[in-house]
């Protein structure tokens, strides 16, 4: 893959680690603490992050392989594991509800698809991550597409960012224990996504010096701690 210089946040470890925070307070607080919405706000914030991560990477990486090889690998063996933290009482019902390291992968696969104009492989990747049970379904494929077109026109893709998230203002609902009550009026919980777009487009220096598999391995490690409390307190 051809390196692409980048007007965008290139502190991609920095992004990762705030990614991996949110990830595991949104997921404590679905299982723990599903009374106390704002574990899940905090939460919306790792998607986009992980979608802009894998853009750059795309972007940079001169192995494409070995990067989808090693998420594939990791939703292979996070699997089991996902579902155990979260639908335990359920487990083979529930375990064709892919985690969020397929959604990548494939949001990856088409991504790279389209870069190297392989459109019947975008298509058919876009398809099945939008049409089986696959967390966020085929929004890290479009994220990842605004993210991509403008990533040398970083005010465009602020817009295209925020719009693609104003859609919240108006689709809550007022039973939705998650969703943010403004006025008597119900804004989707998906609008916190929107936190992330300071951290995406302006850029921090933050410099951290993180192993990679570090990022790889924190995800079916926490799945575990999570399936092993809930086990233990008996949630």
């Amino acid at each position: 893959m051809t390196q692409a210089k980048l007007k965008t946040n290139l502190d991609t470890n920095f992004l990762k680690l705030i990614a991996i925070c949110s990830m595991l307070l949104d997921h404590v607080g679905s299982v723990f603490f599903p009374q106390i919405p704002l574990f899940r706000w905090v939460g919306r914030l790792a998607f986009p992050l992980f979608c802009y991560c894998m853009t750059v990477g795309l972007l940079y990486t001169h192995d494409i392989k070995g990067y989808l090889t090693r998420l594939g690998l990791f939703a292979l063996i996070s699997q089991p594991l996902y579902v155990l933290a979260f639908h335990p009482y359920d487990f083979w019902g529930q375990f064709t509800n892919w985690n969020i390291f397929f959604t990548l992968f494939l949001s990856l696969l088409a991504m790279w698809a389209f870069v190297e104009r392989k459109y019947w492989l975008f298509a058919l990747a876009f398809f099945v991550v939008s049409w089986w049970n696959f967390d966020y379904s085929g929004n890290g494929i479009l994220l990842m597409l605004i993210f991509y077109l403008c990533r040398n026109k970083p005010g465009v893709g602020a817009a295209l960012f925020t719009a693609f998230y104003m859609g919240a203002l108006w689709s809550g609902y007022p039973e939705d224990p998650l969703a943010l009550m403004v006025g008597g009026h119900a804004v989707d919980w998906t609008i916190f996504a929107l936190l992330a777009l300071p951290l995406i487009f302006v850029r921090t220096h933050v410099d951290l010096k993180i192993p990679k598999w570090f990022f790889y391995g924190f995800y079916p490690a926490h799945l575990a701690l999570i399936a092993i409390l809930r086990l233990c307190l008996h949630v």
